[in-house]
């Protein structure tokens, strides 16, 4: 194995070290995480500046915060160019005709401006914010569920837009999480949230997962959608990144 990959190695391992430690004890001190991984402050400062970028952390004076649920309009600014290479491969993977389903995240939103093949495609979503970007759209009609907006997440989810979701059958479903176990499957912030996907999922005849690499080994509230119910996962890395290994046994890698 490379020095170079050796290092990228490394560094996943401390960012998941502290990413599990802002999740547990909902903090993390730059002295103590340098202490307990055996590196440098900056070293820690640095992988401490690469969780906010990734919107897992807010950094503090010595230290980081663990952040909970986000806004749509914080998510959209996360991780945008990892974002811009899922949306390409998922464009690839969207119908030109039938019923398809998205989810309210913003990695999936993406995919409104690259949908130039759609002639009579259906799209159901709980995402407001997704909704008002398909509009107008040559060949697609968007469909909401209805339901009670979340404003933590800016989704719709509630009784409503779980029957509402479920009266649909939708060829695939395109949903991201907030974060993804090797051996639960995709995590939501929320409890409601993940009642809406798997509403929408049980109506689905393929689901497609798309997380940027950050999610990988994360931790979160409630399972969204388990394993025996994705079909495809989709993230900014090359299919044979050592990354995706623990999920090779489960789903196809894209």
């Amino acid at each position: 194995m490379s020095s170079i990959l050796q290092g990228t190695l490394a560094s996943e391992e401390r960012l998941r070290w502290l990413s599990e430690t802002l999740t547990v004890d909902g903090s993390v001190t730059i002295a103590a995480a340098a202490e307990a991984l055996q590196v440098s402050d900056m070293t820690i400062r640095r992988d401490l500046a690469e969780l906010e970028e990734r919107g897992t952390a807010r950094r503090v004076r010595g230290g980081a915060r663990a952040l909970g649920p986000q806004s749509f309009a914080e998510r959209r600014q996360r991780a945008g160019r990892a974002k811009a290479r899922i949306a390409a491969k998922l464009a690839e993977l969207v119908p030109a005709k039938g019923v398809v389903a998205f989810d309210a995240s913003s990695t999936v939103m993406r995919l409104a401006s690259g949908m130039h093949a759609a002639r009579d495609l259906m799209v159901l979503t709980n995402g407001p914010d997704t909704f008002a970007a398909l509009q107008g759209l040559p060949g697609v009609t968007a469909t909401l569920t209805g339901g009670r907006l979340e404003p933590r997440t800016g989704s719709l989810v509630g009784p409503l837009a779980c029957r509402s979701a479920a009266q649909f059958t939708v060829q695939t479903l395109f949903a991201s999480a907030a974060a993804v176990d090797a051996q639960r499957g995709a995590l939501e912030t929320t409890l409601e949230e993940a009642e809406v996907k798997r509403s929408i999922a049980q109506g689905a005849h393929d689901v497609v997962l798309a997380v940027d690499s950050s999610k990988l080994g994360g931790r979160a509230v409630a399972v969204g959608i388990d394993w025996e119910r994705v079909d495809v996962l989709v993230t900014e890395l090359d299919p044979g990144d050592e990354r995706l290994t623990p999920y090779r046994d489960f789903v196809r890698v894209l």
